[in-house]
């Protein structure tokens, strides 16, 4: 499947999951230690402001402080589906995915960057769900994407400390569940 549906895919799953979120589950603890779900949703729709800034040629000092704090306000339902529309639009625009951008890490081809924001939109959707007990399953071909390019930067991720160690599943796992645990967390998470 094409890169960019895939991407798009993410992205609508994980807006999806961001309006499950109840009134009383922002503070609900996620898989990812130190975040609750408003810190969990606000990082990701801090990433999709950042990928319309540096999809468009931006660097990261030109964009400088601009997506630090909270990125949520009164309406993070709203506004997550708002920076979403505006990264799909960004990637989307012809072109954009021809190009690199300008990482922290230094010069980066776009369709990596992309394929770095389908795990991100992946990887904490799944967190997102499982923390508000919504339906954690991803779509299959988003996944089945992604995890044939983590395959080949999982050591680098580790070793670069970018994901937390790998968890051991069975040998029977599911795809999503082997992805989901290449990046350090447990398919059988659950809120205490």
């Amino acid at each position: 499947m094409d890169l960019l549906e895939t991407y798009r895919r993410s992205l609508a799953e994980f807006t999806d999951r961001v309006g499950q979120v109840g009134p009383g589950q922002w503070s609900e603890p996620t898989p990812c230690p130190g975040w609750d779900v408003r810190k969990l949703v606000n990082h990701v729709v801090s990433e999709d402001r950042w990928s319309v800034a540096l999809l468009a040629g931006r660097t990261i000092d030109q964009v400088g402080d601009r997506y630090e704090g909270d990125q949520l306000g009164a309406d993070p339902v709203r506004i997550a589906r708002e920076a979403a529309a505006q990264a799909e639009l960004a990637a989307t625009h012809p072109g954009a995915l021809d190009t690199t951008v300008h990482l922290s890490i230094g010069e980066t081809p776009a369709k990596e960057y992309l394929h770095q924001l389908l795990a991100e939109h992946l990887v904490h959707g799944w967190d997102l769900a499982v923390a508000i007990g919504a339906d954690p399953r991803m779509d299959a071909d988003a996944v089945h994407e992604c995890a044939r390019w983590f395959a080949e930067r999982m050591s680098d991720y580790q070793r670069g400390q970018l994901v937390r160690p790998g968890v051991d599943v069975p040998a029977d796992a599911d795809e999503q569940d082997r992805l989901i645990a290449a990046f350090g967390r447990d398919p059988d998470w659950a809120p205490a």
